[in-house]
């Protein structure tokens, strides 16, 4: 009686060991928490493909380092991966007030010809671009009229883009930029990648986790 016992409890043990290796391990090696973490409550994504999120701060150095991997990455990612950029926002005002000229120069159709541009004015020539007028300032030299930059600067359209840059800053869970997320579901940041090149390899496993998912429904 005493073995039998013995061996259900055995069993049970190292059922829940497996089931803890299958979690911590699931996803092609990686190890939860560690190399990526879980995403809870999810965040709405795509329906139809593969999300990739870039939560990032133009004012940030490591996500400045981090664009030329962004954009290396780009040039491979798989077509059935969407690639989506999110200017997060804590509580500084310079976030708000640079997420407020990111969703600007989307609205003007400029994004191109602003977003490098925008991380050089202010790591490699050092201006801040800490007020409306200094961001202003630059969207004339990259060719927007000044009357067109004031009304959508300030429209209804990028405030309510910003405010949802912010509740999505806060529902990713973030704790800094860059940050990748995957469909909703996971996140990779600096501190568990270690290096850009790691976190897009760790990107690439999820994406491609979920890509053999949605193919499967």
């Amino acid at each position: 009686m005493y073995k039998k016992i013995q061996r259900a409890a055995l069993a049970l043990m190292f059922g829940l060991l497996w089931t803890i290796n299958a979690h911590a391990f699931g996803i092609g090696g990686l190890e939860t928490g560690v190399d990526y973490v879980e995403i809870n409550p999810e965040v709405a994504s795509s329906a139809n493909k593969v999300q990739v999120v870039e939560l990032f701060w133009y004012g940030c150095p490591a996500c400045y380092s981090a664009e030329p991997h962004v954009e290396n990455w780009l040039k491979n990612k798989p077509e059935n991966v969407e690639f989506v950029r999110i200017p997060a926002i804590f509580n500084n005002p310079r976030w708000a007030l640079h997420a407020q000229a990111y969703y600007t120069a989307e609205a003007l159709g400029v994004l191109d010809d602003f977003h490098a541009p925008f991380f050089h004015a202010i790591h490699r020539f050092r201006k801040p671009m800490s007020s409306a007028q200094e961001i202003r300032e630059f969207f004339v030299q990259i060719g927007v009229k000044g009357e067109d930059f004031d009304q959508t600067f300030s429209s209804f359209m990028v405030e309510t883009k910003v405010r949802r840059a912010a509740d999505l800053t806060g529902r990713y869970k973030i704790n800094g930029v860059p940050a990748l997320a995957v469909s909703g579901k996971y996140l990779v940041d600096g501190p568990m990648a270690k290096t850009y090149e790691n976190m897009f390899k760790t990107v690439n496993i999820l994406a491609e986790h979920e890509a053999e998912r949605l193919a499967k429904r």
